[in-house]
């Protein structure tokens, strides 16, 4: 009887230490498999794809921007981090990150649009881009296309409205042949343009689609008035403008 009782025991012992040998080999294999995942020797990202129309940023800058630090393997690499560095990068508007087994890494970039220069006389590199938000550039990119971007100045605080004012006072003078070169918000948030053939324009903080339809309307008879070119139009008045002439000593010295 005590030999028999014993076996019990025994099989008991045995079969539970056969148990905790195979919890234990898993717990390893899982272990071994973790930190196999997460070695960027053993599963690294070898191909790092840049997408995009690209007109400023290159996918050498990408690169660049993101293997200047260790990405991890393709299972600890952490996309949201390898974004955010892409959109780090000055000329980036946005960017999405994926990965695509075994070994790459796709990355698409959206680049900023720009609309205009900004407050040039205060920063060189600072630009608006399409949606009205300012960003930090080297604009040595745009190449002659900085020369074509208006100038845009006002308040740090009013950047909104001097968008608004640009794009509405834009279009209704693109309709009518003239462009702005130059737009100016006031502290007390008067407007002045220059047009790109080089009037300037007070217009004040009211009715400002009224006072540029009165240019518009008055121009040709401005025009013919004189011989010498216009050099600026005061429309801060509710009825009539007030005109200056260049002066033809000025002119001769400009064109010299």
């Amino acid at each position: 009887m005590a030999a028999a009782s014993r076996v019990p025991g025994w099989q008991f012992w045995s079969g539970l230490a056969f148990f905790v040998m195979v919890v234990a080999g898993t717990f390893a294999g899982i272990g071994w498999l973790y930190y196999t995942a997460m070695d960027a020797q053993e599963v690294p990202l070898k191909r790092l794809v840049v997408q995009g129309e690209l007109q400023y940023v290159t996918p050498a800058d990408v690169r660049t921007a993101l293997l200047g630090e260790p990405l991890g393997s393709f299972f600890s690499a952490d996309v949201d981090e390898i974004r955010a560095r892409v959109e780090a990068m000055p000329w980036v508007a946005k960017a999405s990150v994926r990965k695509e087994w075994p070994d790459i890494l796709k990355v698409f970039v959206v680049e900023q649009a720009p609309l205009a220069h900004w407050n040039a006389n205060q920063r060189d590199d600072a630009l608006l881009n399409q949606e009205g938000k300012v960003f930090y550039a080297n604009k040595e990119v745009l190449g002659e296309g900085a020369t074509e971007l208006p100038y845009l100045a006002g308040p740090e605080h009013a950047v909104a409205q001097a968008v608004k004012h640009y794009r509405e006072l834009n279009e209704l003078l693109q309709m009518n042949g003239f462009a702005i070169a130059q737009l100016e918000l006031s502290q007390r948030f008067s407007v002045e343009l220059m047009l790109q053939n080089g009037i300037v324009l007070r217009l004040g903080r009211e009715a400002l689609l009224e006072r540029i339809q009165r240019f518009i309307d008055l121009y040709p008879q401005l025009q013919a008035h004189k011989e010498a070119p216009i050099d600026s139009i005061d429309l801060r008045y509710d009825t009539g403008v007030a005109v200056r002439w260049r002066d033809p000593e000025e002119q001769q010295q400009e064109s010299s």
